[in-house]
């Protein structure tokens, strides 16, 4: 059964947080049920369609950002009672808009999550989590990660009340009470969790979770040994999971999965026999979707979706057919409806252009007067800067809740910026004196009309560290613009893991000194990823993965003593000189001593060597692209071509667009050779410079034993 849903637009309000609209529960089957949203104005809007019109049942008066907005009551009863989050402080209102509580929790951060199940009520802010009964304080846990979501079995399902926290260090905790029962590790940041059809499926223990990466997982978290049921792997390269429901869109008798995307993108998964996901329906919004949930809004009887968008519009997405069957007489009467909606919008619009120009003549006739004030008008940005484990290159992610007239980025760091194939925008290259004023990049992006997100994404190279800057210009008057910083670390590459290879050959960097947990885990905070800025416990491991070459790094630190093992001598001597650098500059005198094992050396180069021999070889084959469709237009056929040449004939477009999405693939890889020739006789106090444009020319008549026999041999 295909499924075919058709677009409309109820209403837009402010600026919108993940998870903050829900559908009222319905009065009596496929009812129309009104919606509830919240905005970062501090607004709670409740509305519901009549005639085709949205009509507002309540609005509260603006005040502090709304992070999240939940739905509760007495367990077993329809749950209508809308309770919300802003800042430290739990409001709560029924139905109809009236408050009823107002709850002050005395949290030192904002509240980022909220879960509620009858009377007891779940928050978390960036690394704590409490637990209320009756708005008295029951538990706590300081978390050592940011903490994205929390959630909480069905507790009239089980025998005690178990709540899980999604961290952004790829776990799911499982409480009881104040401690952590035990963890589930998952393959990316999850960023939102939910009960699987609503109620924790046949076990009451199977939660969906989405990550920050675009996977899209099902697991049962309390048996003694946690079960992953399923996984989505993100193959499509779509944008990270902001919001998940159940709903029985497709009308067969089993909830589908509703899914929403921080890249616009609202997915339908539909069960097959064996219960696993498969994706019936999917559409592009054009910015990110932060809430989504299935029911009956629009008109009674016809079953859609209804999702919040990051600049506050409330659409939907509904079985109702555009174009119906009926008599003549019926005809007429859509007809008609049809033409008075049209009328009416026509005389709103005509009203809003003629406000808008008398408002631009008065801006004008003021800005000319010696009294004029011009005021900066506020916007509000969305953005994120990502490490991909797939291709090793970092997404930044710009979202305004206006349309983007152009983006300025600039670097004091060099960095290769690759194309996307979802950005429209016009890019143009400044030159640059990087020698006088440290800037390598200065490139500018020219937005489309109504363009409102754009995606870039940049590489970095290991070793060379700083900031990169984004200046956002939004189409507004008078013209304004906000910079937004991201840095670059010392090992940009490389992401937090769970577990690594033990066996492998690895070199050794220890420092001793009178140095604080505090001071020493900062350091490692600007040198590597995806490390919580606040210090956890008193001595912490942190593993990481280099995510271009595939090597590791094991970092073990406490008061006084920090230990760095890696396979891969430059990481080393990264750490090495920027760890130095950053001791002088406060005046710490640091011990640094080290092991370097010479088998590394050759492990290194073996896991560059199949990513540098298909380099070549892409690049060998694009070179032949053009001289052998000069033959195949010569001859007019390909017949006596050898297969190998005519099987590049074939992939040539495809070798092509993958030989420029890998732009400087072959140098990067070429420097990071170089780097550790360098730096492994670094180590033994040798300086080896000028045997580099030798090392050059073996690696342009690669072979993989000569390359090794020159690094024992220099």
């Amino acid at each position: 059964m295909e499924l075919v849903l058709n677009r409309t637009d109820y209403l837009q309000v402010g600026v919108t947080s993940q998870k903050t609209m829900k559908l009222l529960p319905a009065t009596k089957h496929k009812a129309t049920q009104k919606v509830v949203i919240g905005d970062h104005d501090g607004v709670v809007m409740c509305f519901g369609m009549k005639k085709g019109e949205a009509m507002a049942v309540f609005k509260t008066l603006p005040g502090q950002k709304i992070a999240r907005l939940e739905l509760g009551g007495v367990l077993n009863t329809p749950q209508e009672r809308i309770f919300i989050a802003a800042g430290s402080e739990i409001r709560g209102f029924t139905k109809r808009g009236k408050q009823f509580l107002s709850f002050e929790t005395n949290l030192t951060e904002s509240i980022k999550a909220m879960h509620i199940s009858g009377s007891d009520l779940f928050l978390s802010a960036s690394y704590i989590y409490n637990h209320y009964c009756d708005c008295k304080d029951q538990h706590y846990y300081l978390c050592g990660d940011k903490i994205n979501d929390v959630i909480c079995l069905p507790v009239e399902r089980l025998p005690h009340i178990v709540p899980i926290l999604a961290c952004q260090d790829r776990m799911l905790r499982v409480l009881q009470g104040s401690d952590v029962m035990h963890e589930v590790q998952i393959s990316g940041p999850p960023t939102v969790l939910a009960l699987h059809n609503g109620n924790g499926g046949d076990s009451g223990e199977d939660v969906l979770f989405g990550t920050s990466d675009g996977k899209l997982g099902l697991t049962q978290v309390t048996t003694p040994k946690p079960i992953l049921k399923w996984q989505i792997q993100n193959e499509k390269k779509r944008g990270g999971i902001l919001c998940i429901d159940s709903f029985d869109i497709l009308g067969d008798g089993v909830k589908d999965l509703l899914v929403g995307r921080d890249d616009g993108m609202m997915e339908v998964y539909s069960f097959d026999n064996a219960n696993e996901p498969l994706l019936r329906f999917d559409q592009i919004l054009s910015e990110s979707v932060t809430s989504i949930q299935g029911g009956c809004v629009g008109k009674d009887g016809y079953d859609e979706i209804v999702v919040s968008t990051y600049s506050g519009w409330v659409t939907g997405l509904t079985t109702e057919p555009i174009h119906k069957e009926s008599g003549p007489g019926e005809e007429l009467k859509i007809n008609q409806e049809m033409q008075n909606k049209i009328s009416s919008l026509r005389s709103e619009l005509e009203h809003l252009q003629y406000k808008v120009l008398q408002e631009r003549e008065n801006y004008q006739q003021c800005s000319q007067s010696n009294k004029a004030k011009s005021v900066v008008p506020s916007f509000s940005i969305n953005d994120k800067f990502t490490l991909n484990k797939d291709d090793a290159s970092y997404t930044l992610i710009l979202e305004v809740q206006t349309a983007i007239d152009n983006v300025l980025i600039q670097s004091d760091v060099p960095i290769d910026l690759l194309d996307v194939d979802k950005n429209s925008a016009v890019v143009s290259f400044s030159s640059c004196d990087s020698e006088s004023n440290d800037n390598f990049l200065l490139a500018t992006y020219r937005c489309q009309a109504n363009t409102t997100r754009l995606e870039l994404k940049i590489r970095s190279i290991e070793g060379q560290y700083g900031t990169l800057q984004a200046y956002v210009t939004p189409r507004i008057q008078p013209k304004t613009c906000q910079v937004r910083q991201y840095h670059i670390k010392p090992l940009s590459l490389h992401q937090r893991t769970h577990s690594i290879d033990h066996d492998r050959p690895m070199n050794t960097l220890t420092l001793t000194g009178q140095f604080s947990f505090a001071e020493v885990h900062s350091w490692v905070v600007f040198c590597l990823p995806e490390v919580p800025e606040k210090p956890p416990v008193k001595c912490v491991t942190f593993y990481f993965q280099n995510t271009f070459l595939d090597t590791q790094l094991e970092s073990i630190y406490r008061k006084g003593e920090g230990v760095f093992k890696s396979d891969n001598i430059s990481t080393i001597s990264i750490l090495k000189d920027v760890l130095s650098k950053e001791a002088t500059k406060r005046k710490i005198n640091l011990n640094i001593t080290y092991e370097i094992n010479e088998v590394s050396v050759k492990h290194t180069l073996k896991l560059i060597h199949p990513k540098l021999e298909y380099q070549l070889l892409l690049a060998k084959k694009v070179q032949l692209i053009d001289a052998l469709k000069e033959l195949q237009v010569h001859e007019g056929n390909t017949d006596f071509l050898i297969p190998e040449y005519r099987s590049i004939l074939e992939e040539a477009d495809h070798l092509q667009e993958e030989y420029k999405k890998q732009p400087a693939h072959l140098e990067r890889l070429y420097g990071m050779i170089t780097d550790l020739f360098i730096d492994k006789f670094k180590f033994k106090g040798t300086n080896v410079k000028s045997k580099v444009p030798l090392l050059l020319e073996i690696l342009d008549s690669y072979d993989q034993n000569a390359l090794i026999a020159f690094f024992d041999a220099a």
